[in-house]
Parts: structure tokens; sequence; C-alpha cells
């Protein structure tokens, strides 16, 4: 079992490749961003759900696709929760822009943001670079990216706005709840990569 664990560690390998598969779906979802942006202040409701549905397809397809043919690299790695942070980031200005939603909902994902920029910039003072990608972290996008279309249905006055309201609602408090579980994990890690570097610098 432990020679297993060893092979599959070996095997695991981040690279430095530019031109994959994930990487391009990264890339497309990047494109998708300003164009998404566009759809929902413009009220292109449609082409906004699409945009936006699509963004969390090719989001779970390159993870998956990295993790099964070894084709995770560094720029996957930066530009996956780039395109991330700015679709939750547009799709808050839109929805607030439209009345959507509350600004309480932008003032609490926005303030947690800055406090994941401040723990980075104390990590990179310190000569490191990031911290690994949390399941928690990874569920909470999940739930929000999910939230936000719901939501943007909401808006309708028909019996499908008045169903993807609650959903939307439930799956948006999932989303904060575990967006912040998940910053107190990262807050836990970068303690204990700066102890260890502290132990390494005294040593």
């Amino acid at each position: 079992m432990n020679g297993e664990s060893r092979a599959e560690e070996r095997t695991h390998v981040v690279s430095q490749r530019f031109l994959t598969l994930p990487n391009v779906l990264s890339m497309l979802r990047l494109v998708g961003v300003p164009v998404f942006l566009w759809a929902i202040v413009t009220e292109r409701d449609g082409l906004a759900l699409v945009v936006l549905m699509l963004s969390g397809v090719t989001d779970y397809a390159d993870g998956k696709i990295a993790r099964k043919f070894n084709m995770e690299s560094r720029l996957g790695q930066l530009l996956d929760p780039v395109a991330d942070r700015l679709y939750i980031l547009t799709t808050l200005i839109g929805l607030t822009w439209r009345d959507i939603i509350p600004v309480w909902l932008v003032v609490v994902l926005v303030t947690r943001e800055i406090v994941m920029t401040i723990m980075l910039l104390v990590l990179r003072r310190r000569g490191q670079v990031g911290l690994p990608v949390h399941f928690v972290g990874k569920a909470a996008t999940f739930n929000l990216l999910y939230a936000f279309p719901l939501l943007l249905l909401a808006d309708r006055s028909d019996w499908l706005g008045a169903v993807a309201q609650p959903v939307g609602w439930a799956f948006a408090w999932w989303g904060i709840v575990l967006y912040w579980l998940a910053a107190v994990l990262y807050a836990v890690q970068a303690r204990s990569v700066l102890s260890r570097a502290g132990q390494v610098a005294t040593s």
C-alpha cells in the first residue's frame, strides 16, 4: 500500500507546459468573462446563463482532465482560480447592478477576497508562492457558480422564477459559509507554511 502511494506521488508532476487542453479550457473561460458581464448588464439573460453554465462545465472538465491525464501545470494552477474569481466578481457586479442581489452579499464575498489577497501577499513576502487549492474552496466556488444563474432566473415573474429563488439562495448560503470556512482553512495552512519556513531559516 505504501509502495502504491509513493508511486502515485512520483507520477503526480506539475509541469511548466503552456499549451495543454486544460489550459485552453481555462483560457476560454477567461475569454467568456467580458462576454458574460456585457450580457448580464444589458439584460441578455439567455446569453448570460449559457456563458455561466459553460464556465461551470469547463471548470469541472479542465480539473478532471488535468488530474486524469497528468496534465497539471503551473499555468493551469494560476488560471483556474483567477477565472473563478473573475466570474464571481463580474456576477456580483452584474446582479447588483440589476438589483437582483443585496449589497450585503457583495460586501461579505468581497471582504473574503480581500482577506485572502492580504494572506497571499504576506506569504509572497516570505518567499512562499500561493497555497494548495483546498476541496472546501472548490466546493464553495461550485455552490456560488450554481447560485448565481439560479438567482438570475429568480428575477423572472413566472413559475420558473418562483422555483429558482429558494434553490438559488440555498446554494448562495452554502457558498458563503464554505467560502469563509475555506479562508479559515487557508489561514491555518498559511500559518503552518510560515512556521516551517521560520524553522528552516533559523536552523
